[in-house]
């Protein structure tokens, strides 16, 4: 089992990797907020300790440097970093629950039974972040989450076996009203 990164390294990967968030936004409006909550996250990190955190990373071969013409450097998440940055990334996904615009989304999968173990993670995860269960491979949810349900399908490489749409009615939507307390 792998190290856990301290808290410090781990916000500077997932800084490091809002390139990937913000190329996952599919709307201006999600990637402002990538935005917004990477700013954030750099007023948060303990100045004292960045740059021994960073020299730890580079030393560790999850970042490397580039010296830029001007004579400054960027920082840049090497595979194994953005490996570690879309597997923390992963684990806090979290959907937004504002105001209900009516609509429903819906995961539709087919996944083969050689990529079981794919599937059965993919369910699990879709059900963490709040999905009500419709029928066996059918799942509904009534807020904004298309950027948060292609980030898990991508990171499970699942992009052909599921189906995302948005949904005006269901037949049984009071139920499903009551259960997400609309």
């Amino acid at each position: 089992m792998a190290r856990k990164l301290s808290p410090t390294k781990q916000k500077i990967l997932l800084l490091l990797s809002t390139g990937i968030d913000f190329g996952y936004a599919i709307t201006p409006n999600r990637q402002w907020k990538v935005l917004k909550e990477s700013s954030s996250l750099w007023r948060k990190i303990n100045r004292e300790k960045l740059k021994d955190e960073i020299r730890q990373l580079y030393q560790s071969m999850i970042i490397k440097k580039k010296e830029n013409p001007d004579g400054s450097y960027t920082m840049i998440l090497t595979e194994k970093g953005k490996l570690k940055a879309l597997t923390y990334c992963f684990e806090d996904i979290k959907i937004q629950r504002g105001e209900w615009d009516e609509k429903w989304r819906m995961v539709i999968f087919d996944i083969p039974e050689n990529k079981r173990a794919g599937r059965d993670i993919f369910r699990k995860k879709i059900k963490e972040i709040g999905f009500c269960e419709l029928q066996k491979s059918v799942w509904v949810f009534p807020y904004e989450c298309e950027d948060e349900v292609s980030f898990i399908i991508e990171y499970y490489d699942l992009r052909k076996y599921v189906r995302f749409c948005i949904v005006e009615s269901i037949d049984n939507e009071l139920h499903l009203r009551k259960k997400f307390k609309l």
